[in-house]
């Protein structure tokens, strides 16, 4: 029982996730920024009556005997006093900083600030623990030495955060209407855009078990068509490798049942009982020379089935082709002398530049020892004319090329049948050998497993017997 085990992800779920999660996210910073436009919009009316009260307050300051002055009439102060919401307080100084009218403890400005008279400048305080705008200005008097008179009227923000607040509602309600309809949108478009999916589903499910035929990609959307067009080249391979299989199984079963039947026939001849000793001694030859067959058959039928099966997935080591083969052709030379065969090895020693390769051992042993027993059994030989089988590894280090050859003396392979002899099971008429038809298959297919080329030709050209020579090319990969 897996404790942490992970649920299976949800394609909707997911796309909905990375969709609406941008969108939830996204809606509090366009409140945020809502806030702070409302703020700069609502402002933006107020400062100008602001700057026009200070300017009408400035106009207000005059010089009289070589004084100062500043005269409010009665209706413009009650003006400035009229408002409901908010409150107004002004402030008039003198050239020197004297107080001349308005609040005393209205807040001064930033002393690092530069006066220029006429120009209107406004900025944020803090008056009586409330928050004010202020619009304030300089005046130049008619004094010598230039003097000015600064002018400031403050308002407190009530007005400005009322605005903001409604102009906040008239843009935000709208939108807790309009998301919940873009959730409801985009939650049809992805079931409707995965549709498309749930219909190819449904389609793959109610094929047949035997049905391997394409899947129409036609009718998929663009984005599907890669994934049904691998899933079509699966099929293909599957339908191939099962009717190879299906081929396999019937021409095993047609290769097992002749050694299987003399070996039924040779034991019913045995227990009748009018065999004498001579004949039941023959039929028990027969009988273990028919086992030999069927336990070759079947020892080569394993074999090809291993390296069909073996695919990529094969372990891979250094391994030195010339020991290899030099093993090899020492595991053969008692069947060699036994049939005066002079069997040996030439070319590249063990541990020579070149010779080694990244191969499967076991594999590439089972190559080598296919190529030497079939060498064997189809060379004629005795003691008079002993036939000749060389087993030779040729290493090119400097072009990366690897050649293991095996050839013989026999009669050679015609050059029509040299591609059927590659396939499982074909034997050539005339030889007179007993065989599986399976060692050149195997060959074959070990050599695809190492990217090897397999290439059939005669030994001797223009001698008769030519004898067959057989070359399996490796590429070696750069060190």
């Amino acid at each position: 029982m897996k404790i942490f085990q992970r649920e299976q992800r949800s394609l909707f779920g997911e796309i909905l996730d990375w969709m609406l999660t941008p969108l939830l996210l996204l809606w509090p910073v366009s409140l945020a920024l809502t806030w702070l436009v409302a703020q700069s919009i609502a402002g933006k009316p107020f400062d100008r009556a602001l700057e026009f009260n200070v300017q009408a307050l400035a106009q207000l300051v005059t010089v009289q005997s070589q004084r100062v002055v500043f005269n409010l009439p009665q209706p413009a102060r009650e003006l400035l006093r009229a408002d409901d919401s908010d409150l107004v307080y002004y402030q008039v100084l003198g050239p020197g900083g004297e107080f001349l009218s308005g609040e005393r403890d209205f807040p001064h400005p930033p002393e690092e600030e530069t006066p220029v008279p006429g120009e209107t400048r406004l900025r944020d305080e803090e008056m009586r623990g409330l928050d004010v705008r202020v619009a304030y200005t300089w005046v130049r008097l008619e004094l010598p030495g230039a003097p000015v008179s600064l002018v400031q009227v403050a308002e407190t923000r009530e007005k400005r955060s009322v605005l903001a607040t409604e102009i906040i509602k008239g843009v935000m309600l709208p939108q807790f209407v309009i998301l919940p309809m873009a959730v409801l949108l985009v939650w049809l478009a992805l079931v409707r855009g995965i549709k498309p999916l749930s219909q190819l589903e449904e389609r793959i499910r109610a094929r047949k078990p035997d049905d391997l035929s394409p899947l129409d990609d036609k009718t998929v959307p663009l984005e599907v068509a890669p994934l049904v067009s691998s899933v079509n080249d699966l099929l293909t391979r599957l339908k191939d490798s099962i009717a190879t299989q299906k081929r396999f199984l019937a021409d095993a079963a047609h290769q097992l049942k002749t050694p299987l039947a003399g070996l039924r026939m040779q034991a019913d001849l045995a227990q009748r009982e009018q065999f004498n000793a001579e004949e039941l001694k023959q039929s028990l030859k027969q009988i273990g020379r028919s086992s030999i067959r069927a336990t070759h058959t079947v020892n080569q039928l394993l074999a090809l089935a291993r390296a069909e099966s073996s695919g990529q997935s094969i372990a891979r080591q250094p391994c030195d082709l010339a020991a290899l083969t030099m093993e090899t052709v020492r595991d053969f030379l008692p069947r060699a002398l036994e049939r005066h065969i002079d069997l040996g090895y030439d070319g590249a020693q063990p541990g020579a530049p070149g010779a080694t390769l990244q191969g499967n051992p076991t594999l590439l042993k089972e190559l080598i020892r296919n190529l030497i027993d079939n060498a064997i059994a189809y060379t004629p030989s005795d003691a008079q004319h002993p036939g000749v089988v060389t087993a030779r590894v040729l290493a090119d280090p400097y072009g990366q090329v690897l050649v293991l050859q095996v050839e013989d003396s026999g009669p050679g392979i015609p050059a029509s049948e040299r591609e059927l002899v590659l396939q499982p099971f074909y034997r050539s008429l005339g030889t007179n050998v007993d065989g599986s038809g399976l060692g050149l298959p195997i060959v074959l297919e070990i050599a695809r497993q190492h990217a090897a080329t397999l290439e059939l030709e005669d030994a001797h050209p223009g001698v008769t017997p030519p004898g067959t020579r057989v070359n399996v090319r490796f590429v070696l990969s750069p060190a």
